[in-house]
């Protein structure tokens, strides 16, 4: 039996949680997955799997085993890388997510100023409004706004985002200007119905406000588009509106009653061994992400 094929077909399986998967993902048929496994687990002597007709599930033994197994295949990897060159240039396709508005708006212009810089790279880009599983569906980089959760991969904080209310300088010359977050209960109000959405805003110091929106949307563009033309306020975060913020087309009110911003963070998963593709792009993210006044 080859070991490090074996190894790498188990790190599959674990990754996957599918024989079948595993099988599709590496071009070899279910049988031989199921072969090399049970071969492994012969020469190791332990389960790694519990096998049901429903799922497959790491054994103790095989999640301690799955850990030392993606740091013996990262630091192979990274020899061969190593002997090939790629770590010191940046080859293959670069893939990338954030969530939608922020990728476009922020990340975009990155991944385009890294392939102007680096002719010979591809790139791929998921920009979406839930949470990507970054090993699964074989991303590289991810940008994310929020408190992190222990992850074990590699974060560089770049910035933070503030939840702010907002209107038209015309609107606030028309209905005045709010001083406290009750006061929004007077004022005609823009709400997003998208999937992270809620009816009550909060504020510094546990204030909340349940909001009664005489406008809902379901996208942030929408609700923006309306306080900009000077219908009412709305909610968003600040990045949302940057553009509009600098051309003096939407003013943000309340600022001293602001919850505390929440941190941007570059992630990637392979820490030290992260190929010159990503290297390359975070250090170039971080840069131009921590320059941006808006983000800082």
């Amino acid at each position: 039996m080859d070991r490090w094929q074996a190894m790498r077909i188990f790190a599959k399986v674990a990754e996957t949680g599918s024989f079948a998967d595993t099988a599709r993902h590496m071009h070899m048929s279910a049988p031989a997955v199921t072969r090399a496994v049970a071969a492994l687990e012969d020469l190791i002597g332990a389960r790694l799997f519990v096998r049901t007709t429903r799922s497959v599930k790491m054994t103790e033994a095989g999640t301690r085993y799955f850990e030392d197994c993606r740091r013996i295949l990262a630091d192979i990897a990274e020899a061969e890388a190593a002997a090939g060159g790629s770590y010191a240039t940046p080859t293959g396709t670069l893939a990338i997510t954030a969530s939608a508005l922020f990728g476009q708006m922020y990340v975009l212009p990155i991944v385009t100023e890294f392939l102007n810089t680096f002719p010979t790279m591809h790139a791929r880009t998921l920009f979406i409004d839930r949470p990507v599983n970054i090993v699964e569906e074989g991303v590289d980089v991810a940008v994310r706004i929020g408190h992190l959760r222990d992850s074990g991969f590699s974060a560089i904080k770049v910035g933070t985002v503030r939840h702010v209310i907002c209107g038209s300088p015309s609107y606030f010359e028309s209905h005045g200007v709010p001083t406290t977050p009750a006061d929004l209960k007077n004022h005609r109000i823009a709400a997003s119905t998208s999937a992270w959405a809620s009816p009550e805003w909060r504020f510094a110091n546990d204030q909340r406000v349940t909001i009664d929106p005489l406008l809902q949307c379901n996208t942030n563009d929408a609700v923006i588009t309306a306080a900009r033309a000077g219908w009412g306020l709305t909610r968003v975060l600040h990045y949302q509106i940057g553009p509009a913020l600098l051309a003096g087309e939407l003013q943000i009110v309340l600022s001293d009653h602001e919850e505390p911003p929440m941190p941007i963070h570059i992630l990637h998963p392979e820490g030290r061994h992260a190929p010159a593709k990503v290297r390359a792009f975070v250090d170039m993210a971080a840069a131009r992400l921590r320059e941006n006044r808006l983000l800082n």
